[in-house]
């Protein structure tokens, strides 16, 4: 079915030829990753980026999906002899998995439904002359049935299910009313009596009505979370009255006064009510749910990648500490790579109080292990422990940060952090976390369920197999993007990497332990299950600083080592001149290289790598200068000036960490003087903010902000 879902993929982009789309589709099919495909494989899709090609994947996998539906539905109508060629032309050309499941209804299996009883009493018949309008004397024509049914009304009764079962299973009626919910229809949410005080979170939603075009996803997610806690009354309505008398003018002929026509006008109100409304509004709450789950899914990707591709202090020796106030603060010194060097507890915030103690503790250890940045946990006592900090006269230089937090409790106790430190206590892995999370963010945090790292909303309300999906593609995508050194890397971010896995990636750990650091890429063959086909896929993001060959440490594919060693020795140089001599590299002339399976893209590729071997495309980590002078909510005031640092973006609004306790809302209404559709037009995770305070909210510690009219 790849030549088919190759015209169906190409019409729907547009924008690139069928020969591009059917090479990413037969690249998937052989079991090329996306982001191998998006860097290694540009002459084959036309240049495709990762973007594409992942949309091209999952449209794949949805079209394959629907042809399994197809099949199936297929079969069960050729059970029932009622396959015809214009009913399987019809089912084999629809891309639309609503209009599918219309076609197949009138001959899915039914369970005991009253129309099914009714035609087991050999009343279909009447129904049909009941349906036609034409007996002027239906009792007449009823009273042939009346003792299989029973008696006359009886007959006419289940009649009239029939009639409505047909009303119901009806395309155009269906798509009717489907059509009427999509323009008009209103959501309504009611508290359960009884519910208020529980469930006061939803006190926006007790009596809430808003046309369901206009509800958002944030919203929709909220009123249907509060549905499931038991909390709230949820419907989806529409004019039902007008609807009755559409379906009547639609199946109720124009002229008929008879009887039948009489029951046929209360059989469609009966189908209408009965059978079509409750499953159309479901159908409708599932799609609105869908869409919903769609745009949270892909607000909290977009969060998780840019919290992922944070700016990494890069190899500084770093004190960790993880601050508290009764238990103390957890300190920990690591070095360069993130390794554990040395521990301790220090006591500098209530209730101990011991200032001199935990200076002088602080002093010795930046002096000993020659420190270069301090990390502080931005939990309980963060605040006051930064303050601390800076307080003390420091024997050297040192940068000071303040790191979140989120889910380095969920790592300390999890099976990855009994695994890297089995002597230590949960207090000590945590505070590893935190420094490391400052080494490098992406390689740390890939330890954590994504789910855990405090950015999103609603992630627990969404579909969760759609939300695995979305992150670890992220994930993927962030770790591929970056490139790993296979000499330092963690199993968890070795699986990471295109073509690898878990499997693998501990099969690399445990060859590096036993026969130490890899000073090649070819060495890569050497470990266990490691094939071609899989070296093919990841080598080209591993790399390896210091290996003998110079492109081992960049993302020129070992598969073009052959063609950069030809053009060093055209220039008559070798490849490490190559990416020390800038003007040599753009004096190449790249046309000559040009080949059917190497174009301009993958060359031009290759001198941007070469210009700038090993490249990190995140920034580098910076302090962010939170006010001194606040460090309650109390100290707010509103017009007050503040810097601030973006720890979370959400639908309506974006989190600013202002060095305390409580975060301050900056509602997508306070972010330009333009409109906007996403607070992400405007603001990222981690970006640097100033900040005005426009209301304060003690009791409720709500903080209100704005960014207009702020200079940046």
């Amino acid at each position: 079915m790849a030549n088919v879902h190759a015209n169906v993929i190409t019409a729907e982009l547009g924008s690139y030829l069928r020969k591009h789309v059917a090479a990413c589709l037969r690249l998937l099919d052989e079991g090329a990753t996306v982001p191998f495909i998006a860097r290694y494989r540009k002459e084959a899709t036309g240049g495709m980026d990762e973007v594409t090609v992942h949309a091209v994947q999952k449209r794949h996998q949805e079209l394959t999906e629907l042809d399994k539906r197809k099949e199936y539905i297929l079969d069960v109508i050729k059970e029932r002899n009622a396959l015809s060629p214009e009913l399987q032309e019809r089912i084999m050309e629809t891309l639309d998995p609503v209009v599918l499941e219309d076609i197949y209804l009138p001959y899915k299996p039914k369970r005991n439904t009253r129309a099914q009883a009714a035609r087991a009493l050999g009343l279909e018949p009447l129904a049909r002359m009941i349906m036609a309008q034409n007996s002027l004397d239906i009792e007449k024509q009823a009273r042939k049935f009346a003792k299989e049914a029973g008696s006359i009304n009886a007959a006419i009764a289940g009649a009239s299910d029939i009639i409505a079962e047909w009303v119901n299973e009806s395309e155009k009626a269906r798509n009717l009313v489907r059509s009427r919910f999509q323009r008009s229809a209103t959501i309504r949410s009611k508290v359960v009596p009884g519910k208020e005080e529980e469930g006061k979170n939803y006190q926006n939603y007790f009596n809430f009505s808003e046309p369901l075009r206009l509800c958002n996803s944030h919203r929709y997610l909220a009123i249907r979370r509060g549905e499931e806690e038991g909390i709230l009354k949820v419907s989806i309505t529409i004019d039902d009255d007008e609807m009755v008398e559409r379906l009547s003018r639609m199946f109720v002929k124009t002229n008929a006064t008879t009887d039948s026509s009489i029951i046929v006008r209360n059989a469609v109100k009966d189908g209408y009510c009965r059978l079509m409304r409750p499953s159309i509004e479901n159908e409708i709450a599932a799609t609105t749910k869908e869409k919903s789950d769609d745009s949270a899914i892909q607000m909290f990707a977009d969060n998780v990648r840019q919290l992922l591709m944070s700016a990494p202090l890069g190899r500084k020796r770093v004190l960790a500490i993880d601050p508290g106030f009764r238990t103390g603060c957890k300190l920990v010194i690591l070095d360069e790579q993130g390794n554990l060097l040395q521990h301790d507890v220090i006591y500098p915030t209530p209730p101990a109080n011991d200032f001199v103690g935990s200076a002088d503790a602080i002093c010795f250890y930046v002096d000993r292990y020659r420190i270069d940045a301090i990390a502080i946990g931005n939990g309980t006592a963060g605040r006051e422990t930064e303050r601390f900090i800076r307080d003390v006269m420091l024997p050297r230089k040192v940068q000071i940060f303040m790191v979140n937090e989120n889910g380095a409790s969920i790592y300390s106790a999890s099976e990855v952090a009994r695994e890297e430190f089995p002597y230590e206590d949960v207090t000590v892995r945590g505070a590893v976390s935190i420094g490391r999370r400052l080494l490098d963010p992406l390689a740390e945090l890939v330890k954590i369920d994504p789910k855990s790292i405090g950015v999103g909303q609603y992630q627990h309300a969404v579909n969760q197999n759609k939300l695995k999906d979305a992150l670890d593609y992220v994930v993927k995508s962030c770790v591929n993007n970056v490139g790993v050194n296979i000499n330092t890397a963690s199993k968890q971010l070795l699986s990471y990497v295109s073509g690898i896995g878990p499997a693998l990636a501990a099969n690399i750990v445990k060859y590096r332990a036993e026969n130490g650091d890899f000073t090649s890429r070819s060495q890569l063959l050497d470990v266990p299950r490691m094939g071609e086909k899989a070296f093919q896929q990841c080598a080209g993001f591993l790399r390896i600083p210091g290996a003998k060959n110079p492109l081992d440490n960049t993302s020129v594919h070992p598969e073009r080592y052959a063609l950069v060693e030809q053009i060093a020795a055209d220039v008559k140089a070798d490849v490490a001149r190559l990416t020390r001599d800038r003007n040599l590299l753009h004096s190449i002339e790249l046309d000559k290289y040009v080949t059917k399976e190497v174009g301009l893209p993958t060359l031009t590729d290759i001198v941007l790598e070469l210009e700038k071997p090993g490249r990190d495309p995140r920034e580098t980590a910076e302090e962010v200068p939170y006010d001194d002078s606040v460090r309650k909510i109390d100290d707010l005031h509103i017009g007050q000036e503040l810097s601030g640092k973006v720890n979370n973006i959400t639908a309506f609004g974006v989190f600013v960490d202002l060095g305390m306790k409580e975060n301050g809302l900056i509602h997508i209404s306070q972010l330009s003087e333009r409109f906007i559709s996403s607070p992400a037009d405007v603001v990222s995770i981690g970006q640097t903010v100033r900040v005005r305070v426009i209301d304060v909210d003690t009791s409720r510690g709500r903080i209100a902000l704005t960014l207009k009219g702020v200079a940046q």
